[in-house]
């Protein structure tokens, strides 16, 4: 590798100046960018450096420049950066990032050779050095690097996606299948891994895995017809039957529970509807397979004339045909029904919980872990003849108690702390509280996606998840009295967002809190979520114990041709995309409002659901992130985005609780944390 300093620096004897405190314009600077005016503000961050030079000038004058989609002007800011302060880190790096942003391959490696780090940083530096390097045209270099890189702990998933793509170019398409299935290990949403990882298996004729491969993207976006275009190419070329490609979690034997039930007063009954789709509506089905696990009684729901009597483990079905609903014996006799038939099990005592198998319940519509498995539930099934929509709904009625028993582990990992577990009980019974009936118009209170709480019933329960629930029996988070908006993420990447900031309303208690344990926010500048991103700083929220590693940090990299037809399906057709341009970033780092640039037109995103599914395929995992063009050739090839968090980053941090009931603290103090102002009702039992 060459080694390099550009003429200009041999003359310069100026060294890196003392830290001084922040000035009053950059601070003026830094509100203006964060009140929506980039623009503006990269003039007085440009004004700033001129007058008096300021390290954190030049740094927030190329960040918003790159961020607005002028790599030139970065390159001229960090050009003249480099020359006061050579010495500096973050300048030399900001300056070789500046150079690849513009295509200018050899200067951007040859600053990028000049830099020393270790750990995550030096991966980081590795990845753009040979991204530089493959713009040269040194793919053997380019290579070992990302194999360097990749043989790390921190960037995983970018360094094999960006190898794997080496490998598509060589044709060695057993290689590339090994590096994307590195990529998608480490981080299930990097849909572009996923993709180009099934496109490789069936170049290699590994046919069986990706056939598999593409029926997980389907799932994730079942409006892509490349990915049913895959499927239909290779079901003759398969060697196993597609039911042994698509394992189902089969249910024979019900589980032993115990009733959950309230000294105090009888527990508020919870209608859930099964395997709903990804918005919360009623999914099409013709036919539903239950198995009672004690004697049971059919009953009319309008009327409550008894249709039938079965017995325990007893396999009924439930049939739509020609319109018209019946409930069908073991024997085949039809028992008709008109608008909703209840099916209620009794167990033989008080001690012993009756249970309901349902063969064939959709979960996770819309996401990468899409499936369809028997599940177990608690309480009675509601069979809906649903006319309208032509459909038999499943509604499991269930006091809410078992029901947030059912949602604990589907929402958090039950090896989490059981403080963090205590919270997320809490707020997962304040979010049904407050949310009963949201879903009234399709005859139940909540469904059983993340358009409310993922809720998996008996399947999904847990001693540890159990636990918890009990322990906070009838808690809620209040403010002024009344249930909070109990909202979570997975992961809120360091630092939560207010509602408002995510184009939802505006509340005292839903605003951005730090996860940080050291990062100062008070003198956040724009600049430095280059480094949060790609270089993080030591978090609650960056707790990787029994959660994946890629739901703090994230990379995606969208194809400007795939970026290109999304907008034109889901907005319009503004042409080739030129450019996507952050034009409100919260100082939590949320984006907030986004334009997408196209040679037809444009397209403003201005609401955090939005802006995560309309720049990528499937969903990005938050609008956490930092994007900047990849040119191969001059030409636009594609977008990278370096991310963090999971999830829309308002309110309680499920991974960050977990971080903070490690270090020691009660599941009070971190509900205290994420919501402030509130309080816990009933208080604590002694």
């Amino acid at each position: 590798m060459k080694k390099f300093l550009p003429l200009l620096l041999l003359f310069c004897s100026l060294t890196l100046a003392a830290q001084t405190p922040q000035t009053l314009p950059l601070r003026e600077a830094a509100e203006t960018y964060f009140s929506g005016e980039p623009e503006k503000a990269l003039q007085q961050y440009l004004d700033i450096s001129k007058t008096s030079a300021e390290k954190d000038a030049f740094l927030n004058a190329a960040f918003i420049a790159l961020e607005q989609g002028n790599p030139k002007l970065a390159v001229d800011v960090m050009t003249a950066a480099y020359v006061r302060y050579s010495q500096d880190a973050d300048v030399t790096e900001f300056t070789a990032e500046a150079y690849l942003a513009d295509g200018q391959y050899e200067n951007a490696e040859k600053f990028f050779s000049l830099l020393e780090g270790g750990g995550e940083r030096s991966e980081f530096i590795l990845i753009h050095l040979a991204r530089a390097q493959r713009g040269m045209g040194e793919t053997e270099l380019a290579k070992q690097n990302l194999k360097r890189a990749a043989a790390g702990f921190h960037h995983v998933s970018l360094s094999n996606y960006l190898l794997g793509r080496m490998y598509e170019q060589e044709k060695a398409w057993d290689l590339a299948a090994q590096a994307f299935s590195k990529a998608v290990n480490y981080d299930h949403q990097f849909t572009e891994a996923r993709s180009h990882y099934a496109a490789a298996l069936e170049k290699d004729k590994q046919y069986n895995e990706s056939y598999r491969q593409y029926r997980i993207l389907r799932s994730a976006s079942p409006k892509t017809q490349a990915y049913q275009a895959a499927l239909d190419r290779l079901r003759p070329k398969l060697t196993k039957k597609e039911k042994e490609l698509e394992p189902r979690k089969e249910r024979r034997l019900h589980t032993f529970v115990k009733p959950v039930v309230s000294l105090d007063a009888p527990l508020k009954q919870v209608r859930v509807a099964l395997g709903a789709t990804a918005s919360g509506k009623p999914s099409a089905r013709t036919e539903l397979v239950f198995i009672p696990s004690h004697p049971f009684r059919i009953t009319d729901k309008n009327s409550g004339k008894t249709l039938a009597i079965g017995q325990a483990k007893q396999t009924w079905r439930a049939e739509l045909k020609n319109g018209k609903a019946a409930l069908i014996s073991p024997r085949g006799r039809r028992y008709p029904f008109s608008g909703a038939a209840v099916i209620t099990p009794k167990a033989a005592s008080s001690q012993e919980g009756a249970t309901i198998l349902i063969k064939k319940v959709m979960s996770g519509a819309g996401m990468t872990w899409a499936s369809v498995d028997d599940k177990e539930y608690r309480g009675k099934l509601e069979i809906i003849h649903d006319k309208k929509r032509n459909t038999l709904l499943p509604v499991n009625v269930v006091n809410i108690e078992e029901y947030l028993m059912g949602v604990m582990s589907s929402e958090m990992p039950p090896k989490f702390p059981m403080n963090a577990l205590r919270a997320q009980a809490v707020l997962a019974r304040t979010y049904a509280m407050k949310h009963l009936g949201k879903h009234k118009a399709y005859g139940y209170d909540l469904c059983d996606t993340q358009n409310c709480q993922v809720y998996g019933g008996v399947s999904a329960e847990s001693e540890t998840g159990n636990a918890a629930v009990e322990s906070t029996m009838g808690q809620t988070l209040t403010f002024r009295g009344k249930p909070v908006e109990g909202v979570f993420s997975a992961n809120a990447g360091g630092f939560t967002q207010s509602a408002k900031e995510a184009g939802w309303f505006e509340t005292p208690y839903l605003i951005p809190v730090s996860d940080y344990k050291e990062f100062d926010f008070s003198s956040l500048q724009p600049y430095q979520f280059k480094n949060l991103l790609q270089h993080p700083q030591e978090a609650f929220s960056r707790y990787d114990k029994h959660v994946s590693r890629a739901a703090y940090r994230w990379a995606r990299v969208v194809e400007e041709s795939d970026l290109r037809q999304i907008i034109r399906r889901q907005r319009k057709d503004i042409g080739a995309i030129v450019s996507i341009i952050p034009q409100k970033r919260g100082k939590s780092g949320y984006v907030s409002k986004i334009l997408v640039k196209g040679t037809k037109g444009s397209v403003v995103l201005n609401k955090e659901n939005a802006i995560r599914g309309n720049l990528g395929p499937g969903m990005l995992r938050s609008s956490y992130f930092i994007v900047v063009p990849n040119y191969e050739d001059r030409k636009l090839k594609n977008f990278l985005f370096y991310g963090g968090g999971w999830g829309h980053g308002v309110g309680f941090c499920q991974t960050g609780a977990a971080g903070r009931a490690e270090a020691g603290q009660d599941y009070r103090e971190i509900l205290f944390h994420y919501f402030p102002g509130t309080q816990l009702q009933p208080e604590e039992k002694k």
